[in-house]
């Protein structure tokens, strides 16, 4: 068998430990493994190299990937585009390389492209990736650890400084329109306030914890803020300058605001991004191997399983109401909004 692998979608700590867990588990199994170049882009231009063990040695602790990656979506048609029908294209090259199966690293629009391509007639497996672990059908994705360390370093060194200046620090994270880092790094970090996308938030609450804060004596709040929260009628605006702005017009404390933005994506994998995506890639190999196709790898309550990529393409995990962090955190006096 000769199968390809792709990266697609933002970079994201772990997918090189998923290359290599794919790429040295199917040869195993005696499979040739060709690396698709800059996502779906190198299946439209047939751009890869063939992947051997010299290729996925010393890469597990690598950040990015060595295969490149790309926000190509060939299904959406886009004015410009000079080829006409990229699917089509696509599969012609699958099969000009030869490929018996196709995998690829991705997050939500990854999956989406992946259940369509099944649907033309590729033999297609998923592996979901990305920082904000908002793949639905598993319960966690690789690079949401690194993430959120990365992110709770950040806090934590905002405390000092804080502390400090007798300041309100605002902290805007990344994750679209979900609260998953914002929710864990804010947790770990001690923030004061967390607002998640999730739920809604009133800002004239979240100024009266802050004075009350002051009131008591305690010289400085940590507000945690997720980059998808809804901000008024300000268009343009990123969440972190707006909840900062409407903070210190309000309690004429000082406050300032920090984005780590795409330092949380960068670097080296964390131990545990490791372990996971060690367990995807390999998990990928066997489902190859056993002919299990249009299928994406998935953690159920920490076992590796695989659900059809027509149910999860394009959609959304977001944080449940009742998930059990937010009740926890409410207990020790963190306020949501």
């Amino acid at each position: 068998m000769k199968i390809g692998i792709l990266s697609s979608g933002g970079d994201c700590p772990g997918i090189n430990a998923t290359i290599r867990g794919v790429g040295k588990a199917a040869m195993t199994y005696g499979m040739e493994v060709l690396g698709i170049l800059d996502g779906f882009s190198g299946l439209i231009f047939h751009d890869f190299i063939e992947l051997d063990e010299q290729h996925l040695s010393g890469i597990l602790t690598l950040g990015g990937t060595i295969l490149g990656t790309s926000r190509e979506k060939p299904f959406k048609k886009k004015g410009g585009d000079m080829i006409a029908d990229k699917p089509q294209l696509i599969k012609q090259n699958y099969d000009k390389m030869g490929i018996d199966c196709l995998v690829c690293i991705g997050g939500n629009g990854t999956q989406k492209t992946a259940a369509q391509l099944s649907e033309i007639g590729l033999n297609v497996v998923g592996i979901p990736k990305t920082i904000d672990n908002d793949v639905w059908g598993t319960d966690v994705t690789f690079g949401f650890d690194t993430a959120v360390n990365i992110a709770t370093e950040a806090i934590d060194r905002l405390h000092s400084t804080a502390n400090s200046h007798k300041r309100i620090m605002v902290i805007e994270l990344m994750g679209h329109n979900a609260g998953w880092i914002t929710l864990y790094a804010g947790v770990a970090g001690g923030g004061d306030v967390i607002l998640i996308p999730e739920r809604e938030y009133n800002i004239e609450k979240v100024n009266e914890v802050l004075l009350e804060r002051a009131h008591k004596g305690k010289p400085y709040s940590i507000v945690v803020v997720a980059e998808g929260i809804k901000t008024g009628k300000k268009e343009g605006v990123r969440a972190g300058e707006y909840i900062a702005e409407q903070i210190e017009k309000e309690t004429k404390i000082e406050t300032r605001v920090t984005v780590p933005g795409y330092t949380l994506r960068g670097g080296s994998p964390s131990p545990v991004d490791r372990v996971l995506a060690t367990r995807m890639g390999t998990y990928a190999a066997s489902m190859i191997h056993n002919g299990e196709y249009g299928k994406m790898v998935a953690v159920r309550n920490d076992e590796m399983v695989s659900i059809p990529l027509k149910e999860t393409g394009g959609k959304t995990r977001l944080v449940p109401q009742d998930h059990f962090l937010l009740k926890q955190a409410k207990r020790v006096g963190t306020f949501f909004g």
